[in-house]
């Protein structure tokens, strides 16, 4: 295995879990958000949320800097 494998590797994988970590957060947005009327509160996160939240932070930066990694790095020929 070369070194653009293993990049790839790392960028679907880190986009496949970026994004499960981004369905599985709650949302905010209430039926009346739809229509126009938001009823949401501004809040804090706390917890399980907060822990997701920051993994899909970690996962979002592994992804751009695999990418960006995947364009720096030249390729054999």
């Amino acid at each position: 295995m070369d070194i653009n494998t293993i990049l790839q590797i790392i960028t679907i994988g880190s986009a496949v879990l970026m994004v499960l970590a981004i369905l599985l957060q709650q949302r905010g947005a209430t039926l009346g958000a739809g229509f126009g009327s938001s009823g949401e509160l501004y809040t804090t996160r706390r917890g399980v949320d907060k822990n997701l939240f920051e993994v899909t932070i970690i996962f979002a930066v592994i992804f751009v800097l695999s990418i960006l990694a995947g364009l720096l790095i030249p390729t054999p020929n």
